[in-house]
């Protein structure tokens, strides 16, 4: 048969994803006779020997086997070996729940055939939509373009809650178009956002999104003002590498940062719009952030978040949009 190994930071989707792979590789079978699970406390080999065993008034097998934090390596050996020359009548799936997955496993998955699945969404915008959009075609919906993109921003990065979401739509309006307006009310609060996605404002001169996402990252991400001062730190320190008569090309952006490809071009251009008074400019607003922050004015955090954020989007605004 075929080996299937799911993986993802998110808990419910992993979930999610595996529960449907099961029912739809058992079907119409009697999952009692079909099915058979390792969560905890099992030995490998008894995993390896549910596999191996033909099946028992059924034409095929499922076995699925949990992975979690502190995994042996001679089990993922014996688990790997086992894939290599898997039984034809066992479907295994193997979840992934933590950290790096080890590479004889993944390579005896591959050289097997089988399929890796990461239930995380991909990174790029464009991808992004194209995952959501096959998200929804599976749970049945129908979302007009505006409904969809509603859907992908609010949401943001707590793709886990969609489930939730999606069988709420089911059940209320079954195959009918959902519009933006019907979507609405059962998103409940904003979810979190990409830390990038808030550079990415600030070095478009987009103050408003810029001061929406940082609030965003606040509420629905948790994150403390000093975690974001840190990220906001950092990125402006990665652009004054590029500070000197040196940096000409996304090549020489590459070498001094360590960026690749779309990201070196997006740092040259932040950059090319700041130049050096605007990096010096930046620092500046930080640190007299920092000392808010700690306590030197009295002001809320939030007050001194928006204010430099919208101050370093002014930075990078068009001259046209600075006034």
């Amino acid at each position: 048969m075929a080996t299937h190994l799911f993986h993802g930071a998110d808990p419910v989707l992993l979930s999610s994803a595996v529960s449907d792979k099961v029912r739809e590789l058992i079907g119409d079978g009697d999952r009692s006779l079909m099915l058979d699970e390792f969560v905890d406390d099992y030995v490998m080999g008894s995993v390896i020997e549910s596999a191996s065993t033909p099946p028992f008034f059924t034409d095929r097998r499922v076995v699925v086997v949990h992975q979690h934090d502190g995994t042996n390596v001679d089990d993922v050996d014996a688990l790997a070996a086992y894939i290599r020359d898997e039984a034809d009548f066992t479907d295994l799936v193997v979840v992934w729940h933590k950290g790096k997955i080890l590479k004889a496993l993944a390579d005896a998955v591959k050289a097997a055939g089988g399929r890796s699945i990461d239930v995380m969404p991909p990174t790029r915008a464009a991808d992004r939509r194209s995952w959501w959009e096959e998200q929804v075609a599976v749970a049945g919906l129908s979302l007009d373009a505006k409904a969809m993109g509603l859907l992908v921003e609010w949401l943001g990065e707590d793709v886990g809650r969609f489930d939730g979401v999606a069988r709420t739509l089911a059940s209320t309006y079954g195959a009918t178009v959902i519009t933006a307006d019907k979507l609405e009310p059962f998103l409940g609060e904003r979810g979190d956002v990409k830390p990038w996605d808030l550079t990415d404002a600030i070095d478009g001169g987009q103050a408003t999104k810029a001061l929406m996402v940082a609030r965003r990252m606040m509420t629905a991400g948790e994150r403390h003002p000093l975690q974001i001062m840190a990220q906001l730190h950092n990125h402006f320190a990665r652009l004054a590498k590029l500070d000197g008569p040196s940096v000409q090309s996304v090549g020489d952006v590459e070498a001094l940062t360590g960026a690749k490809g779309f990201q070196a071009e997006k740092a040259l251009k932040a950059y090319r719009n700041l130049g050096s008074s605007g990096l010096r400019r930046a620092f500046d607003l930080l640190a007299t952030a920092d000392l808010d922050l700690r306590g030197r004015t009295g002001l809320e955090n939030d007050v001194v978040m928006d204010v430099l954020v919208a101050r370093l989007a002014k930075l990078a605004a068009p001259a046209g949009r600075r006034r």
